[in-house]
């Protein structure tokens, strides 16, 4: 793994930048930060023993893959600073949000690597969800190396970058809406007799072996359901009832509320 630099060390920066060191991919000298402030810039280099510089630009003089993670509306000031360092060796790992190829190409030149990521919260915790989508300029050892990083705190799909409109309903905004089932789930069990508490603990726990029940057993999830819904029982009543409510609707309806506003943000 060749040398890292960071550009942002926010929620989602630093949620790779932990998941590089836990993994063991690089030693925390070969990782270049800067961030905005400097007393964070200097904890973490305190704390993880990273290698802190004070610009922009000195993160890519310094580093072979460099993950650009800035709020949107930094995202031209940043690259201003840094396209003249941008020599065609380096690798451009964008993660921020609404920013195409196509645009990044034309902010630095058409001859630089770029690889535009769209990861989400869940990377916080080693259970990430990524989306990767190289330019026609990047290797397959780029590639490779990417992906090294992006399954160091999750899972990563190489996908076409005109997929990169789904992704956030799908993946980007849906910690969001799971949260909310969560949510539900313990008012529900409250309602029941349960402590908030101890709800929470049952709710999330059944939503992380749901999700792993679907992930490990290839079993599609209508199949999965079908096998939890007793003929006559509880979990079928409830299952009808959820759908006399709408719930798959109102999922439906919020993905496509979130694709909607990304098109509109974007155009």
């Amino acid at each position: 793994m060749r040398n890292i630099g960071f550009i942002g060390c926010g929620n989602m920066g630093g949620a790779i930048l932990n998941g590089i060191l836990k993994a063991g991919l690089l030693a925390p000298e070969h990782i270049f930060i800067h961030t905005a402030t400097p007393a964070k810039r200097e904890e973490l280099a305190a704390k993880l023993h990273v290698c802190a510089v004070n610009s922009n630009r000195e993160v890519v003089e310094n580093a072979d893959l460099i993950i650009l993670a800035v709020k949107p509306y930094l995202f031209d000031e940043v690259f201003a600073q840094i396209k003249e360092v941008l020599s065609e060796d380096k690798v451009l790992i964008s993660v921020a949000a609404g920013q195409s190829l196509a645009n990044m190409e034309k902010l630095s030149s058409a001859e630089t690597k770029i690889i535009r990521t769209m990861p989400n919260t869940p990377a916080s915790v080693g259970e990430g969800m990524s989306a990767v989508t190289p330019n026609k300029n990047c290797t397959q050892k780029d590639i490779e190396e990417t992906m090294a990083i992006f399954t160091s705190f999750g899972k990563a799909e190489i996908i076409p970058e005109h997929l990169m409109d789904a992704v956030p309903a799908v993946s980007g905004s849906s910690p969001a809406y799971i949260f909310m089932l969560i949510n539900a789930l313990c008012d529900g069990a409250v309602r029941d007799g349960m402590s908030r508490s101890m709800a929470l603990t049952f709710a999330a726990q059944a939503v992380l072996g749901s999700a792993k029940m679907v992930l490990e057993s290839g079993i599609h999830p209508e199949q999965l359901k079908d096998m939890v819904c007793s003929p006559g029982g509880t979990t079928i009543e409830a299952v009808a009832k959820l759908e006399e409510k709408g719930f798959r609707d109102a999922v439906l309806a919020g993905m496509k509320a979130c694709t909607d506003r990304l098109k509109e943000m974007n155009s």
